[in-house]
């Protein structure tokens, strides 16, 4: 009797392990998304023309054709001159020789919203681009687009800035229901630039609003933060969040060089790397062999 007990113990046991249990999420399989910043076109010469921006941004735009993306989010400042109809025309020509398989997630930055936007700078600014802020999904990435100038100079816009901040709440609580392996955000400025108790300054976000957004995404769990602005590169940390500034694909500040981020997207991290103009891969390994040990 205590030999049959004993096995119906060992089997309802085998039995909760392979049947009961949760099943494991398998390992997703990487992919790569290309990050533009700062195409600006106009800031070159400062709205006198925008033939080298233009020229910049076709560079990098047939890179992505050539290397393939899952998609391409261009990080703000598409045009020099807020509202300026040659500008607009111009980006949006570039932009449209993107492969139509590619999603292309457009940013707003200061110059297309302006400095201090308004409600009717952001209507302007919707009015062509589409949205300011969204959310978009790809394998196990969720990314949220936010319209950081709000959250930079909501002087005129409070009303945008609470809504925008209920929303972004309510999509990072989906996406934690949804058990999404990353959640990202993308947009135009910093969150700081070195530290996150660094000084307010004109590039990153100013100290009222960025502790209680950081403290937010941390809640929530997100990492990864990629965001442009500042015309070069930068990269820093607060505990486990990483805010990744990419440099433009117009023009540089700083001593820095145009070019494109990669950010290749893992099961468990994200690794990234900013690509001058000039030094563009051929094509991007995704699982690169190991290295072979010296004899």
């Amino acid at each position: 009797m205590k030999i049959v007990l004993h096995f119906w113990v060992v089997a309802l046991a085998v039995f909760s392990t392979l049947v009961l249990a949760p099943a494991r999420t398998a390992a997703a399989e990487p992919f790569f998304f290309v990050q533009l910043s700062d195409p600006q076109l106009g800031m070159f010469t400062d709205n006198k023309d925008f033939a080298q921006d233009a020229a910049n941004f076709e560079f990098a735009v047939a890179a992505v054709n050539r290397l393939r993306p899952a998609f391409v989010v261009i990080t703000g400042d598409l045009v020099h001159k807020p509202g300026d109809s040659a500008q607009i025309t111009e980006y949006r020509r570039i932009v449209a020789k993107i492969d139509r398989s590619i999603p292309v997630y457009n940013i707003a930055g200061n110059h297309d919203v302006q400095n201090v936007p308004t409600p009717e700078s952001l209507q302007a600014y919707t009015k062509i681009f589409g949205a300011d802020r969204y959310t978009f999904r790809h394998g196990g990435l969720v990314g949220i687009v936010l319209n950081s100038s709000v959250i930079h100079s909501p002087e005129k816009a409070p009303e945008q800035l609470a809504e925008q901040e209920r929303w972004l709440r309510t999509e990072l609580t989906k996406a934690r229901t949804e058990g999404t392996r990353h959640v990202v955000v993308f947009q135009h400025h910093p969150w700081f630039i070195q530290s996150a108790a660094e000084a307010d300054q004109y590039f990153n976000i100013p100290t009222a609003r960025r502790a209680a957004y950081l403290a937010l995404f941390r809640e929530f769990g997100v990492r990864y933060l990629f965001c442009g602005h500042y015309h070069r590169n930068a990269e820093a940390r607060d505990g486990t969040i990483e805010n990744i500034t990419s440099g433009p694909v117009g023009k540089p500040l700083g001593g820095a060089k145009s070019g494109i981020r990669v950010a290749i997207v893992r099961d468990d991290r994200i690794d990234h790397r900013y690509y001058e103009l000039g030094e563009l891969p051929v094509s991007i390994e995704l699982n690169p062999a190991p290295a072979k040990k010296k004899q």
